[in-house]
């Protein structure tokens, strides 16, 4: 059994007999950088003149100690080792503590090195409370003053980050009830000292704070700081690749105790945030820790986070504009301000949503829509409103400049209009109106049934038959291609709509192949699965008649697969009835199909062949389960 990592002293002999046997092969394996005693770097600094005396020591960046190359290889092994796993928890513990003997001494150059901080991260999780602590008390040293440089450090700041989040296994150390009374004590002192670490760390902040909120780095370990102190806290930071699309949706928060003196430490950290509220309008990264303070106080201590609100627009209304101007106005255009009024907007409570309508937006709405930073806030503002009585007077102000938006290219805009309208029941038919005219749809009335595939595309009436205005109501077939995201986004916000009778009469003009076309689409699919899930059973039955002679070719397509079970869950007993006899003829190509075996099993189709009645009556009976629901639901 594998208990543990040799220590350190013993790696150079390892590494020499290494050596050996490279030279006697002839063949080298590719090293790290760091792993080959920074040659590199020394053949920079002989080029500049700059070679080391004999006896100096490695200098790096600023003068700063370097992790040596040696320990850079152990720690590199030690991070190959976790990759491996453990049987056990005592061999997993054995070689935790081995691991972090190593580290005693020199934890600050570990943290600050990219292998050390990685296996670092890694090894975190599995320690005890008490030996995070450890790491966390030799990082800041007697004071905590060294709290400060290890954070806003590239690397650095993830070690901290990681001791900080491993205080969500506070509650499983606290509430503890061995037998051993010396036991429980030990367990108590471990998780206070991780505590009071946290709580130092605190401090370090608060004196330095204007240093840490606008630091790249350091900003990060403050808004988890935040996230820990208020007892939640989310997935772990990664860093950023490059060309790596990084997906900016909410992170979800996972809720735990925490001990009493975090709940007055974060009403102490958020006073001392607030004296430096005027770096979150001009800085990005202190932007990002007020949103990130105002976000947990909100989830953790509402009563706290609406008087950070209150006192936040109090700032911002303050500063000097031009007379009669809101000075608001400017931070909404701006890109770090903007993100800050938008955290703002989403946590406001009504009569603060009211006040932010009536003495900022008002009368400037449409301008704001237009504009590439400030169209953002309008659409928080717009799904704010949708819950209060606010919303049609924000929609008559706004939807006189849909087409404008719709020219500027902002489609969110639009798509969060048609979204409120949906989730209010309010000012429905007028958005709908104001879209087949924007859409130039809207006279002659035959034009209508072409309403469809122009949202879907986002395209006006004569860019998408390419027709002049002139030439009246004619137009040519073309077959449907272009499906954007947004025009997705759109018809599926107006599918919630009572009334729907535009949009069913235009997609039931559509050809089987454009049909099949949006089934296979990635953006059209959600529209057909949309239309079809919201329709009234005789809708869908039309629908589903259109359908016919697609099913085959829906059910071996990766999304139209999808699309065909949501129209089977939400189909009656004869609908589904159809839709198996026309399956069960292509059995061999729908079983042998990566995709439509899938929808073979279940649809329950070899029921449907060899015991036709038993799927019948097990149809029946989830038909009925599911109106059942339904009607609860109601």
């Amino acid at each position: 059994m594998r208990t543990g990592l040799l220590p350190c002293v013993e790696i150079p002999n390892m590494l020499a007999k290494d050596g050996e046997q490279l030279q006697k092969g002839g063949v080298r394996k590719r090293r790290h950088p760091a792993e080959d005693g920074g040659s590199a770097e020394w053949k920079k600094k002989k080029n500049r003149g700059e070679e080391e005396k004999p006896g100096q020591k490695p200098r790096g960046d600023g003068g700063r100690k370097r992790l040596d190359a040696l320990s850079v290889g152990y720690f590199r092994r030690v991070g190959e080792r976790l990759s491996e796993g453990f049987e056990e928890d005592e061999e997993r513990e054995m070689f935790v503590g081995n691991v972090l003997a190593e580290v005693k001494g020199k934890a600050g150059l570990v943290a600050t090195d990219r292998t050390g901080s990685i296996t670092l991260q890694r090894l975190l999780p599995l320690s005890s409370p008490d030996q995070v602590g450890e790491v966390l008390a030799e990082l800041g040293g007697e004071s905590g003053a060294g709290f400060k440089e290890v954070s806003c450090d590239r690397c650095g700041g993830h070690v901290v980050e990681s001791a900080l989040r491993q205080m969500s296994r506070w509650e499983e150390f606290s509430q503890k009830d061995p037998s051993n009374e010396e036991e429980e004590e030990e367990e108590e002192e471990s998780a206070g000292m991780l505590e009071s670490q946290v709580l130092s760390l605190s401090q370090v902040v608060k004196d330095n704070g204007s240093e840490f909120i606008g630091h790249v780095h350091g900003s990060h370990v403050v808004r988890t700081l935040l996230h820990v102190l208020a007892g939640c806290v989310g997935p772990p930071r990664t860093e950023a690749q490059p060309g790596v699309k990084e997906h900016r949706a909410a992170p979800q928060l996972t809720d735990f105790e925490i001990p009493t003196s975090f709940w007055y430490e974060l009403k102490s950290l958020t006073e001392t945030l607030m004296e430096n509220i005027n770096l979150s309008v001009t800085d990005g990264a202190a932007s990002a820790v007020f949103q990130t303070m105002l976000t947990v106080c909100h989830r953790k201590r509402p009563k706290l986070c609406k008087q950070l609100l209150k006192r936040t627009m109090e700032y911002l209304s303050s500063r000097s504009s031009a007379p009669g101007v809101s000075p608001l106005l400017v931070f909404l255009k701006d890109q770090a301000s903007s993100r800050l009024i938008e955290t703002i907007i989403q946590l406001s409570h009504k009569s603060l949503l009211r006040d932010l309508y009536k003495g900022h937006f008002k009368g400037s709405l449409v301008d704001l829509a237009l504009h590439p930073i400030a169209n953002f806030p309008v659409q928080r503002l717009t799904a704010a409103s949708a819950e209060h009585k606010l919303f049609p007077k924000l929609f008559d102000e706004l939807v006189q400049g849909v087409e404008a938006v719709l020219a500027a290219g902002h489609m969110g805009v639009i798509v969060q209009l048609a979204e409120s309208c949906a989730e209010s029941g309010e000012k429905q038919d007028d958005m709908m109106r104001c879209l087949l005219n924007s859409f130039h749809c809207a006279e002659p009335g035959s034009r209508h049934v072409c309403c469809l595939p122009l949202f879907m595309s986002l395209l006006t009436y004569e860019v998408y038959y390419q027709t002049d205005a002139t030439e009246g109501s004619t137009q040519k077939e073309v077959p449907l291609t272009s499906i954007c995201y947004h025009g997705s986004r759109l018809v599926q916000a107006l599918a919630r709509f009572k009334e729907r009778s535009h949009l069913l009469s235009s997609l039931r003009t559509l050809s089987p192949a454009d049909l099949l076309t949006m089934a296979s689409d990635p953006s059209g699919s959600h529209v057909l699965q949309a239309l079809i899930t919201t329709s009234s059973d005789k809708g869908r039955g039309k629908i589903l008649k259109r359908l016919e002679g697609q099913y085959v070719q829906m059910a071996c397509s990766r999304l139209g697969s999808r699309v065909l079970e949501a129209a089977w869950n939400s189909a009656a007993v004869s609908q589904r009835q159809s839709i198996a006899q026309e399956l069960v003829p292509s059995e061999s190509k729908l079983r042998s199909d990566q995709f439509a075996r899938h929808v073979w099993a279940k649809f329950g189709l070899s029921h449907f062949v060899h015991r036709r009645a038993h799927w019948q009556e097990i149809q029946t009976g989830e038909s009925k389960k599911r109106k059942l629901f339904s009607d609860l639901l109601e």
